[in-house]
């Protein structure tokens, strides 16, 4: 008979709700028991204003899923694993560098799980690109991710806030594909930030990266974009080109489409966790976001016109 690990989600915003709880529900491996958030309303299981008040007077969880803006995360995912809980971060998994290495050595520490979950990485048709790539020499790799932030983030203030990381909140999904793309590391050369005068994280960005085999990777990155949302990466190879569309969900090798016919994103986010949870092991992968750390601290930044929520 298979357990099912008893969970609780902190944080009940619109990621939450869409994507984690229709995982957990469908999933055979979990068990909601409980959601952590001052303003959650609706939720089908008992809500707990923090996660302190949770573990005092619960009832018992297993592991967290921690849903809330990334400012939140180091602080409840420190409490969480060293109650001796396991740990689903999602992206970003925290606000520095430092910080979710700090949370891998308590982690390594308890002896308990933490998991930076990519779930771009679990697009339907991201394993079928990455094995096609296996087997060829990527000679370019160009990303277009651009979308409406009015329509995707309605309301989220945080993004706009030390921290929030900005138009990379949506664009280190990209990164995310694409560091398990290359064969080699990726660092940022040089581009160019694009912050509204009256915020503190970039609206737009434009990256040159380059790979240490020289493999250069071009990415663009707007919320300023009305309409259907481009979420692209175009690869040029030795044999041949790819492109992922919407986020990884469609494919095309050499202008043919070859998108697999199911998908279950969020689906195989848990079960790459349940696996995790079994063999008693971590999974802590900083690569995309210390694209986004480097990128914020070495790129030339504009100010743009003041953005405002309503137009």
């Amino acid at each position: 008979m298979t357990v099912r690990r008893r969970i609780a989600l902190v944080g009940f915003g619109k990621v939450a709700r869409t994507q984690h709880l229709p995982a957990i529900d469908a999933s055979e491996r979990f068990q909601l028991v409980a959601v952590v958030d001052p303003a959650a309303v609706q939720a089908p299981v008992p809500v707990y204003p923090h996660l302190e008040t949770l573990l005092d007077s619960g009832p018992r969880v297993e592991a967290v899923a921690l849903c809330q803006p990334p400012q939140a995360r180091y602080p409840a995912a420190r409490t969480a694993l060293r109650a001796g809980l396991a740990v689903l971060l999602e992206k970003p998994p925290g606000v520095t560098v430092a910080e979710v290495e700090a949370l891998a050595d308590i982690a390594a520490a308890a002896h308990r799980t933490l998991f930076t979950a990519w779930h771009s990485r679990f697009a339907a048709a991201v394993p079928v690109a990455l094995e096609w790539l296996s087997r060829r020499q990527i000679r370019s790799v160009s990303v277009h991710w651009k979308e409406d932030v009015r329509q995707w983030h309605p309301g989220q203030q945080w993004i706009w806030e030390p921290g929030g990381m900005g138009v990379f909140d949506a664009g280190i999904n990209a990164l995310s594909i694409v560091t398990r793309m290359t064969s080699s590391l990726l660092r940022v050369c040089d581009g160019t930030l694009w912050l509204p005068s009256n915020r503190s994280t970039p609206i737009a960005a434009t990256l040159r990266l380059e790979t240490t085999d020289r493999v250069p990777v071009h990415v663009e990155l707007d919320w300023r974009t009305p309409g259907e949302p481009q979420w692209d990466i175009d690869v040029e190879t030795d044999r041949g080109s790819l492109r992922l569309a919407q986020g990884g969900a469609r494919l095309w090798l050499d202008g043919v489409e070859r998108t697999p016919t199911s998908a279950d994103e969020y689906g195989g986010v848990y079960a790459r966790f349940a696996a995790l949870l079994d063999a008693g092991a971590s999974e802590v992968d900083i690569a995309p976001m210390r694209l986004v750390v480097d990128a914020l601290a070495c790129c030339d930044a504009r100010r743009v016109d003041v953005f405002e929520e309503a137009v």
